[in-house]
């Protein structure tokens, strides 16, 4: 369980809606998470139970059938969530697609989508990778042609997170090829719209549970009332919303670590190897202590930006510079507590397992590693 006794980001409601979160997550996702990861995917009965409990969207206004509270309340569920070692997509649609609605989105799109959202009965992807574009969204090649009063879509995308789930995507495509990045518009699309079709569940290193999918458009076509948000305006949407994106990997991040760190305290103080623990030798000690160390500063440091988030002041630089450090902070905590587990760590039966293989994509979604050094680099 993590200690957040000497949290500063949260207060006693935050806290008080955490042992929720720990409640409904012990009954409708922790006993089923073998199932998650040999299906692919996670059930429609799990996002309906966490949707019942609150924990979808918690920032989406009442008037939509959210509960109108900040950004915390999403940092505490992300939080429980990767310290359970699930890769349920709640955060996607909780952090980020459904932002999107909210900030942009029509009345009639917000009443359309946003409740369901909220509920668990609709679940959200966004579409921005392609084959050949990742990091760089100005290279993205999917388009939507105007055709009256419609729009024709034709591309394919992939590496989409809840793609299989999906009953709505939020499609990255260039409305005028010719302005580049300023030709680049958001268009909703829902699942079976003719010509829209869901590729294969992709086979992955990690993060099994989490269904990841290839996604194909052939001539879709959808009213111009699907646009979200401004025509051409799809790329500044996008940068808009990078501080919370990068902050919610973040937030993941650390929890992970601090799980897999716990792992390995438990696993050496129990494992005996030449007559007493592996705990006892000087090694695992120092290199325990040296993990502690850093996540203690890594507490302090997300506590730092989710505060900075909750008053508008995170900048773009500082999320990246968070996603950064956290997830190399993960990987480094994961490798170490997989080493210290010995050859059981390299058994799927030990939990650790499972949370080193899952934090390896951290530095890669969301903008790698070195797109984010690029952009911390802007602000020196």
């Amino acid at each position: 369980m993590l200690n957040t006794a000497t949290r500063f980001a949260y207060n006693d409601d935050h806290e008080a809606f955490r042992d929720t979160v720990r409640k409904v997550l012990a009954e409708h996702v922790e006993p089923f998470l073998d199932q998650h990861e040999e299906e692919g995917i996670v059930g429609r009965e799990a996002w309906k139970a966490v949707g019942d409990a609150g924990m979808l969207c918690p920032t989406v206004a009442e008037e939509h059938g959210g509960l109108g509270l900040d950004f915390g309340f999403n940092c505490v569920v992300n939080e429980e969530l990767a310290y359970l070692g699930t890769s349920a997509g709640f955060t996607l649609q909780s952090d980020i697609t459904v932002n999107y609605l909210e900030r942009l989105g029509s009345p009639e799109q917000k009443a359309k989508y946003l409740p369901g959202l909220v509920s668990g009965e609709i679940i959200a992807a966004i579409a921005m990778t392609e084959p050949g574009a990742g990091s760089d969204l100005q290279g993205v090649r999917t388009t939507a042609v105007a055709d009256g009063d419609d729009y024709i879509i034709n591309g394919s995308k992939t590496y989409i997170t809840n793609g299989q789930n999906a009953d709505v995507v939020i499609v990255v495509a260039k409305t005028d090829p010719s302005q580049g990045a300023k030709g680049t518009s958001l268009v909703l699309v829902d699942a079976g719209t003719p010509g829209f079709e869901k590729g294969r569940n992709l086979d992955k290193i990690g993060q099994h549970g989490a269904d990841t999918s290839e996604l194909f458009f052939s001539d879709v076509r959808v009213p111009k009332s699907n646009l979200l948000g401004g025509e051409g305006r799809g790329f500044v949407h996008l940068m808009q919303e990078l501080p919370q994106e990068r902050l919610s990997i973040a937030v993941g991040a650390q929890a992970g670590a601090q799980r897999a760190f716990d792992e390995a305290v438990n696993f050496t103080k129990d494992r005996k190897a030449f007559g007493k623990t592996v705990f006892e030798f000087q090694n695992t000690r120092f290199t325990l202590a040296d993990l502690k160390a850093k996540l203690q500063v890594g507490w302090a440091h997300l506590d730092w930006a989710i505060v900075r988030h909750l008053r508008g002041e995170l900048t773009t630089g500082e999320a990246s510079a968070a996603k950064l450090w956290h997830t190399d902070l993960q990987w480094e905590i994961c490798d170490a507590a997989l080493q210290l587990h010995g050859g059981a760590g390299y058994m799927n039966e030990y939990a650790i397992a499972r949370l080193w293989r899952d934090a390896r994509v951290q530095r890669i979604y969301g903008g790698t590693s070195e797109i984010m050094k690029e952009v911390v680099s802007r602000e020196v």
